[in-house]
């Protein structure tokens, strides 16, 4: 595949239904467990048992609206819309951490305040490092072997990004970034070697970032053994077993589960999986991740046929975020890793979250109307095989 595209060899195809149909159905089903997860809490501190529900509702729609805007703009005007896109991120980073207009939560300076509402700046980085990414790649196609000229330049603009998002003291997004950048970097046609170089040197440096904060150590120490700690660090954790323990395979029915009942906290976002575990049994939790399994085959089966090398990463970029961040946040939730505060995509409370990950998926389906004619090998030398 050349790294543009010949009008000679385009067709023009409706957008791929079925991915729209799998995003409106994960979302759907996060809008009715944010409501069972958070209505008692929502009564206990707003007085308004649909707090929460409302909210979400009202990102739902915008979401929606950006999805839609999103598929009516041809996917390559946002090549000259890369590094505004990054200057508008790294602003938004900047002002979290040094202005007033941060808000700091629990420690942790994440969320811009802009009147009555607040965004999260890491969210809109994780997309710009999608767009840097898929952008410089299609530049760089012939050199990506090269580590000078292919990986390196690569790794200077998103690295001033997450060091901003470290500052304010998101590790776990910061990790799902570090995974983004490796992976598009090997799809794109890096040298694992280089990669494995890489990898290797972001170790001492994750482990200066876990040792210097006392709490993200004890997250390490209740993942080896949350019993040790029942009633502080590993309570989460163990609250979240029993969840599952409880649904058995069918569930103890929608709105029935006790473990959001001040047992299990952070059930309406990052740990909405265990309440869908504990009320919708085995069966829903396989269902959900059959849900982001067939979103991510959508994904690829897009950016197989895409036009040019830009949509194809583009397209790979958004199914490794969705697919790396669900993993992660379902890793967590069945004490497979340790706690790192992601929510699970398109499902857990969290407006930034469910924008920037609508927006991305209108980015997606606008790559689907455009293909190939003649049905190019998924990736040649430059692009991986799957």
């Amino acid at each position: 595949m050349s790294a543009t595209w010949d009008e000679n060899t385009i067709r023009r195809t409706r957008f791929d239904y079925p991915l729209l149909v799998g995003v409106i159905a994960l979302t759907c089903l996060g809008l009715i467990m944010v409501f069972s997860s958070s209505a008692v809490l929502a009564q206990e501190r707003f007085g308004d048992g649909l707090y929460f529900l409302k909210k979400m509702m009202i990102y739902a729609v915008l979401g929606f609206g950006l999805l839609y805007g999103m598929m009516r703009v041809p996917y390559y005007h946002w090549r000259k819309w890369v590094y505004p896109f990054l200057f508008l991120s790294l602003l938004a980073a900047l002002l979290t951490v040094f202005s007033g207009l941060g808000v700091k939560i629990s420690g942790a300076k994440r969320w811009l305040a802009l009147g009555p509402v607040t965004f999260q700046p890491s969210e809109l980085a994780k997309l710009s490092v999608i767009l840097f990414m898929a952008y410089s790649i299609e530049k760089k196609n012939e050199k990506m072997e090269r580590f000078g000229v292919g990986i390196l330049p690569n790794l200077v603009i998103p690295g001033i990004l997450i060091f901003f998002v470290l500052m304010g003291k998101d590790l776990g997004t910061s990790f799902v970034m570090v995974l983004l950048i490796l992976t598009m970097l090997f799809l794109g046609g890096a040298k694992p070697k280089h990669l494995a170089f890489l990898s290797l040197g972001a170790v001492p440096i994750f482990y200066h970032l876990i040792t210097q904060e006392g709490y993200r150590m004890r997250r390490i120490l209740s993942f080896l053994n949350p019993w040790n700690d029942r009633y502080g660090s590993g309570f989460q954790v163990i609250q979240s077993f029993l969840a599952f323990n409880e649904g058995g395979f069918l569930g103890k029915g929608l709105g029935a589960g006790q473990q959001k009942l001040f047992y299990l906290p952070e059930a309406h976002t990052d740990f909405i999986f265990s309440v869908l575990g504990e009320e919708l049994g085995l069966v829903g939790v396989m269902a959900t991740t059959a849900a982001f399994l067939f979103i991510c085959y959508r994904g690829l089966k897009i950016a197989s046929k895409a036009p040019d090398l830009f949509g194809r990463y583009l397209v790979l970029g958004v199914v490794v975020l969705v697919g790396t961040q669900s993993i992660l946040n379902m890793g967590v939730v069945m004490g497979l890793l340790p706690t790192k505060g992601l929510v699970l995509p398109f499902v857990s409370y969290g407006g930034s979250s469910l924008l920037t990950l609508l927006a991305a998926m209108g980015i997606v389906l606008n790559v689907s109307t455009y293909q190939q004619t003649d049905t190019p090998p998924m990736f040649e030398k430059k692009c991986r095989s799957l």
